[in-house]
């Protein structure tokens, strides 16, 4: 292909081809080759469809689908040559594809436009990209029910502020994520079937004067239905805006999950032992094994976060229809999903292989005052007492414990008494980090016969 294509793709409009700075702010071959796959297959259906109502003849529609597939069988080996001066991937697949079948590639582009055809390919792609996303986020769910499952009654310390607050288990606190990232998986699955409606056959932006089958072609690329307003067909981009807001959501979740497990990996709390899959080693202190799988999951939120403000702000000052700044809503979402389904692989395989150190887990639970909760509630439940009295009164003795360097249980009935007369023996079983474990019941809580049961109903919404 030469550079000279480009002038007769516009035919007699322009006189001379773009100058090198018009071309190299005006291409965007370099990223939107991404689509080629999306755009053939679009081609393809819209080929078929200009057969079936005549508008072209079998043969010409049997040649551009033979032409089509030769065009995808060089992208897929790589013997494909792509042209900058040909700006995009619709017109480097149509120059290719009148070098390839001659004359009735000029009619494949009958009854469309670049407009509703990029918005297809675009839509095509972040559609398999929702699909690759939902995906990975059922590994990773499935990922985190192992760990909860195998440790739904492994004590270990529940934090507020990052201060120790009440004991919970290892599966409940696995099991929260579970929740985090299956309300990730539920918006982009409700995001996939918004934005599946097919825009092909809105043309320009009017729709157009020839007898097309849009039933046809949202079918045969998988669309519910053709989009109904020609308009809005291929002026919005709420599709990748929905997806990349989906995805900072998501990568928020995994930041969080990230940071807890750089901080679980420490020594200071040696929660978690790292596989060496995905840790490295620093280059003078031997002893180091740092968790920068962690990090840079939880530094991936930066880009994906930036991505969805970028395309917010490309799109927020269009007038209706179609406008050039719309060609910079690609790379960001690109950008965005490589990154995204990194950290998701990344998380599940780090999930998959990491060892809580239950020993660790479990002393930690038990300091800290952790059971002082359930000393208040145990006043209020046993000796009747108004919550807030349970309180004052679990709180003097708090500060009675820290004042002697003990926790609650060391305390004496004679030291407990003194809070509170009517305290008995009984208050000791409250206060072992088991029996408060055992003691959450209610619903979503984290007894461990509550963990499995939730462990079970995810096992049941993921079959």
């Amino acid at each position: 292909m030469t550079d000279t294509t480009s002038n007769k793709m516009w035919g007699g409009r322009f006189a001379a081809g773009p100058d090198a700075i018009m071309e190299a702010i005006n291409a965007s071959i370099g990223f939107d080759k991404r689509m080629a796959t999306q755009d053939i297959a679009g081609s393809r259906a819209h080929a078929a469809m200009l057969a079936t109502t005549g508008i072209i003849t079998d043969s010409d529609a049997e040649a551009i689908r033979e032409g089509l597939l030769t065009i995808l069988s060089e992208i897929e080996g790589g013997t494909f040559e792509y042209s900058t001066a040909l700006e995009d991937i619709h017109m480097n697949v149509e120059a290719r594809l009148k070098e390839v079948i001659g004359e009735p590639a000029g009619r494949l582009h009958t009854g469309r436009s670049r407009n509703d055809q990029v918005a297809t390919d675009f839509k095509l792609w972040v559609r398999d990209q929702l699909d690759a996303v939902d995906a990975g986020l059922v590994a990773l769910i499935q990922a985190l029910l192992g760990q909860a499952e195998a440790g739904a009654d492994w004590v270990m310390p529940g934090f507020t502020h990052l201060q120790t607050a009440q004991p919970v288990t290892w599966g409940h606190h696995m099991m929260a994520y579970v929740e985090m990232f299956g309300r990730d998986l539920s918006r982009m699955r409700d995001a996939r079937a918004r934005m599946n409606e097919s825009p092909l056959g809105a043309a320009a932006l009017a729709g157009t004067s020839f007898p097309i089958d849009r039933d046809m072609t949202a079918q045969a690329l998988g669309f519910y239905r053709p989009s109904a307003n020609s308009l809005d067909a291929v002026s919005d981009r709420d599709f990748a805006l929905e997806f990349l807001g989906a995805a900072s959501i998501c990568a928020m979740h995994l930041s969080r999950f990230a940071e807890e497990l750089v901080i679980w990996s420490s020594a200071q709390f040696r929660f978690v032992a790292l596989s060496d899959r995905f840790s490295t080693g620093s280059s003078i202190m031997p002893q180091k094994k740092n968790p920068d799988a962690a990090e840079l999951i939880r530094a991936k939120v930066g880009r994906i976060f930036g991505a969805n403000t970028a395309l917010m702000m490309v799109m927020k000052g269009l007038p209706l229809a179609y406008s050039k700044d719309m060609q910079e809503d690609k790379e960001q979402v690109f950008d965005a999903a490589d990154n995204l389904m990194l950290a998701l692989a990344a998380m599940a395989g780090m999930v998959r292989d990491m060892n809580a150190q239950r020993d660790n887990l479990a002393a930690a639970a038990g300091s800290g005052f952790s059971t002082a909760t359930d000393l208040a509630d145990w006043l209020v439940r046993v000796l009747g007492l108004p919550f807030r009295d349970a309180h004052h009164i679990t709180g003097s003795l708090v500060a009675m414990a820290e004042g002697q360097g003990c926790d609650l249980p060391d305390l004496t009935l004679d030291q407990m008494k003194s809070a509170h007369a009517d305290i008995t023996k009984d208050v000791f079983d409250v206060l072992g980090v088991e029996n408060s474990v055992n003691s959450r019941m209610s619903y979503g809580g984290t007894a461990p016969a509550q963990v499995r049961a939730q462990v079970t109903r995810w096992k049941g919404i993921l079959a």
